[in-house]
């Protein structure tokens, strides 16, 4: 069975490390499942999640120059699905690790001051000139005292 990029295949995984876990396939080769590819959920201990010896259907996600093999055990998965009523995740919205796994949206920050580019523009450059002139001004005192700066 020859398979690449989007293949989702049956493994085992045959070691676990801080960082993933290794997944044997089949015509013998391995490949690695990234903590980050593990579950749509934050995974901060991987043996929470997987045992070795343990059958896990996984996608593969890449194969780099050196014909290492990355996997994704979440992406062989459809998606859980969104508490009804949830927004999408937008607007600084963050997932929270524990609880019931879903996520609390935040509301997005407001800009403070002027709303549109061009007044925020002009804001951003009233305020650099001020402290360029304040920097200037410093600096011309410095020289007049003679410590060597500014020669």
């Amino acid at each position: 069975m020859e398979f690449g990029v989007g293949s989702v295949v049956q493994g085992k995984v045959t070691g676990i490390t801080k960082f993933g876990a290794f997944v044997s396939l089949p015509e013998g080769k391995s490949g690695l499942v990234h903590i980050s590819e593990i579950a749509y959920a934050y995974v901060s201990d991987v043996s929470e999640h997987l045992q070795v010896g343990q059958e896990v259907t996984v996608k593969v996600i890449g194969i780099d120059e050196s014909g290492r093999i990355n996997l994704s055990i979440k992406k062989a998965l459809p998606p859980p699905p969104r508490p009804s009523g949830a927004p999408a995740n937008q607007g600084g919205a963050r997932p929270q690790s524990r609880g019931g796994g879903g996520f609390t949206p935040r509301p997005a920050p407001q800009p403070a001051g002027p709303a549109s580019f061009e007044d925020r523009l002009k804001q951003f450059m009233q305020q650099s000139d001020s402290k360029l002139s304040e920097i200037r001004a410093a600096d011309r005192r410095n020289t007049r005292r003679g410590n060597g700066r500014g020669r």
